[in-house]
């Protein structure tokens, strides 16, 4: 299975074009439901709807990502790899997005370009892998 691309809010993609973006702020991933809200027009991550429950080796609010940023006529964004290993049951989940700690979701992607839910069951690892080339690059 592949995962989409990552697709950027509205109001993430507003904050990179006015520099308030990677300021030193702190960001995690969160996995997110089929039935979840989670779009273009989502704005903070309290707004969305449907994470993962706080269960099965998930914990709420997801896990710290690390995010930064390298060049200078091209700049490449990047960020580490989030993981996830199950327990007691299965980590079930459709989205995966990164936003800003009591702030704004900047982007967010399927797990599963089809899209399906991947699921993850006990003593196995979900692993969000960020492209080695990074999230995006500006040219």
């Amino acid at each position: 299975m592949a995962a989409g691309a990552w697709t950027f809010t509205n109001t993430g993609r507003t904050s990179l074009a006015t520099g308030t973006w990677l300021t030193g702020d702190t960001y995690k991933m969160a996995l997110f439901l089929s039935t979840s809200d989670l779009g273009a027009a989502t704005t903070t991550y309290a707004a969305v709807t449907n994470e993962h429950a706080n269960a099965n080796g998930y914990t709420t609010g997801g896990t710290a990502v690390t995010l930064s940023k390298s060049g200078t006529t091209t700049v490449t964004f990047d960020s580490t790899d989030a993981t996830w290993t199950a327990s007691g049951g299965s980590i079930v989940a459709r989205f995966a997005a990164v936003y800003e700690v009591a702030g704004s979701v900047v982007c967010y992607c399927l797990l599963d370009s089809t899209p399906a839910d991947v699921t993850v069951t006990t003593g196995n690892t979900l692993t969000v892998q960020i492209h080695a080339s990074g999230a995006f690059t500006l040219a």
